[in-house]
């Protein structure tokens, strides 16, 4: 399993992927050897998830470098260090200590997963040396139009794409939408494109203590705290219509910071929520706080009154790997989506309504009352069971075992 995201990496939900099918895939007849990157290469660690990786899994990891903290000058790096991505130098170390892992452990695939490009690469070239069957897992498309915007970065994206189209068994890919677009830009490889969603885990939820989170009480005594957790993409997930609405809905008197906190928790982009808030006087209103550890993360989503997915037009095709951690915590979810995208498509199917486009500050004015109020009656509708249990990261390791099962010939046991 090639894989840039995992422990100790820290401010990803994208970790989450790869952590719990190296979990689950041994109870169903798999057993992971894990290709990572050497911790230097992160932006930041926290040693958290750490124990979360079986003792008996295999964790290789091979020098990596980000251009942008180890290879610059004054600020600046040559732009061919950072294509695909900046961790391009994790590909040389990447494939010879796959070879090496390949040769001890005689694996019976390669699996390689995006959204660090290079992983890509070290999967192609692990596939071509050893003849190994290869899984691209994509997650979310990979060249779209405009995305990524360097025109160089776009064509190095365009050519892992034909490589993994050409050369993988499989490619799969977390979203209907994004499933859809790659059958029709490759009808060649149309049925080697499979669905295998973003989840949440089970276990991490047991891990909190239920006890302490109701003792702990509400975020906010007295107001509704409606809580985003993980990264504000001021692109993809653009905060500017929401913040607007929030500012005309105070000015009129709809809203009052006493009884409503809307709360950014590690947003990455803290600098622009405040410059925001203060644009629209409704710094009273937000909380912008520190990243903390998953299972504080997901202790906070449990005593949050209602919990916030944001989700731009031209990603409708992506559906955000937060939102099943949203559905298990089993709290009123407000959408910030185009209504005809994936993600809301998780959202209607869950039984939640309170869906609007995040670039409409009209839309999202009209709804942000009516949802608020019926969080604070209770009445707001909560995710249904049959939606939750069907998102757990168990049942999609399952779905990942059952693919490998399908490519591989296993000598049949005497009888």
């Amino acid at each position: 399993m090639v894989a840039f995201h995992f422990p100790p990496l820290a401010g990803s939900s994208g970790i989450q992927r790869t952590l719990r099918f190296v979990q689950h895939l041994p109870a169903n007849g798999w057993e992971p050897l894990v290709l990572s990157a050497d911790p230097r290469a992160y932006e930041r660690t926290n040693d958290d998830l750490n124990r979360e990786v079986p003792a008996s899994t295999v964790v290789e990891r091979a020098r990596a470098w980000d251009a942008a903290r180890h290879l610059s000058i004054g600020g600046r790096y040559l732009g061919w260090t950072a294509r695909p991505d900046r961790w391009m130098s994790w590909r040389f170390d990447g494939v010879r200590r796959g070879l090496a892992m390949v040769g001890a452990h005689r694996p019976a695939l390669i699996w390689s997963t995006y959204p660090i490009a290079t992983a890509h690469l070290i999967g192609v070239a692990l596939h071509r040396r050893t003849g190994l069957p290869w899984v691209a897992d994509f997650r979310d498309p990979m060249a779209q139009d405009g995305y990524p915007p360097d025109p160089k970065v776009w064509r190095s994206f365009d050519r892992i794409e034909q490589l993994a189209m050409r050369h993988a068994s499989l490619c799969v890919f977390t979203t209907p939408g994004a499933a859809r677009m790659y059958r029709e830009r490759y009808p060649t490889a149309a049925d080697r494109i499979v669905v295998i969603e973003n989840g949440y885990d089970e276990e991490s939820f047991a891990r909190v203590d239920a006890a302490a989170v109701a003792a702990e009480g509400p975020l906010n005594a007295g107001a509704v705290t409606l809580l985003h957790s993980g990264i504000v993409y001021p692109g993809e997930r653009n905060p500017v219509p929401l913040f607007t609405a929030l500012g005309a809905l105070k000015a009129s008197g709809r809203i009052e910071a006493a009884k409503l906190k809307l709360r950014f928790r590690a947003a990455v982009h803290d600098d622009l929520l405040q410059r925001l808030a203060r644009e629209h006087a409704i710094e009273d209103l937000i909380e912008t706080l520190p990243a903390v550890g998953y299972r504080d993360a997901l202790a906070e989503m449990l005593r949050a009154d209602a919990l916030l997915v944001m989700q731009g037009n031209d990603c409708n095709e992506q559906i955000p790997a937060k939102i099943y951690e949203y559905l298990r915590a089993r709290r009123p979810i407000l959408g910030l989506a185009d209504p005809s995208g994936d993600t809301a498509g998780v959202l209607r199917a869950a039984g939640l309504d309170a869906i609007a486009p995040l670039e409409s500050a009209d839309a999202i004015g009209r709804l942000l009352p009516a949802f608020i109020d019926a969080v604070r009656r209770n009445e707001a509708s909560l995710p249904g069971d049959a939606a939750v249990e069907g998102a757990s990261r168990r049942g999609r390791a399952e779905a990942l075992a059952a693919c490998f099962d399908r490519l591989i010939v296993r000598p049949s046991r005497a009888p």
